[in-house]
């Protein structure tokens, strides 16, 4: 019976001593004695031997009020953001007049990425109310920020989603030769594309994406923005078409 009326206290204590240091705690908190601190290391010592689990229940707690926190700031950014979520220059796939927005951070070196692809890819024949935004973020060195040019570059043209499932589909560390033989083998004029590609525009454009990213606290790649959610990482297929019904039944 002991056990079950401690664990809550002794989950919280050990919640509080993960987030309250001893050197980070203000100077007017209460202060044990000796004997009072060896006290509660002993109980402490003593119910972790009897219920391991009191941790691991204490470090879950704590891991699901830092993800409730992170959830309540990407709501109030995505809030904030408003219609900015989406310029007017963004490459769009999909149903331009979808009754849904999905927004895609990605970088095409990213594995994750280009597991996203067949994915979403799937998805959009399946649903086809789904208006799909391209932010291109290149956060994974020089072959990641030439690939992203030539999107951008290949949309004054008329073919961003043409040139993206090819270069997605390049080896990962992608060279400008790689980039030139795919736009010629699509038809695209090479001189105008590699003329664009150094468009301070196009730079401009790729500085934005980094900024809204960071401003919606996004870390990495693939990144979802549906309604008012901010969904990390690749999902599947259900998750895909779960987070969109909720989106769309919400408004």
């Amino acid at each position: 019976m002991m056990r079950f009326a401690l664990r809550p206290l002794l989950a919280a204590v050990m919640g509080l001593a993960l987030l309250l240091p001893v050197a980070a705690r203000p100077a007017a908190a209460v202060e044990f004695s000796e004997a009072q601190r060896a006290e509660i290391v002993s109980i402490l010592r003593d119910a972790l031997k009897q219920d391991p689990s009191i941790l691991r229940d204490a470090v879950m707690a704590l891991q699901e009020d830092d993800t409730a926190r992170t959830q309540a700031a990407s709501r109030a950014a995505l809030a904030a953001a408003g219609n900015a979520l989406v310029a007017p220059n963004d490459p769009i796939g999909g149903n331009p007049k979808g009754d849904v927005t999905i927004v895609e951070f990605f970088d095409t070196r990213c594995p994750y990425c280009r597991r996203l692809e067949p994915v979403m890819e799937s998805f959009l024949q399946k649903d086809r109310n789904v208006r799909l935004v391209y932010k291109d973020l290149p956060i994974l060195g020089p072959p990641s920020l030439l690939g992203s040019k030539a999107l951008l570059a290949a949309q004054k043209q008329g073919a961003y989603e043409k040139m993206r499932d090819a270069v997605m589909r390049l080896p990962p560390d992608t060279t400008k030769a790689m980039i030139q033989q795919t736009a010629e083998r699509l038809g695209l004029d090479w001189k105008r594309l590699e003329r664009d590609m150094d468009d301070p525009a196009v730079q401009q454009q790729l500085d934005a994406n980094l900024k809204l990213a960071r401003t919606l606290g996004i870390q990495g790649t693939p990144a979802l923005v549906i309604g008012k959610e901010i969904i990390p990482g690749a999902v599947d297929l259900p998750e895909l078409t779960k987070a969109v019904a909720a989106a769309r039944q919400a408004g």
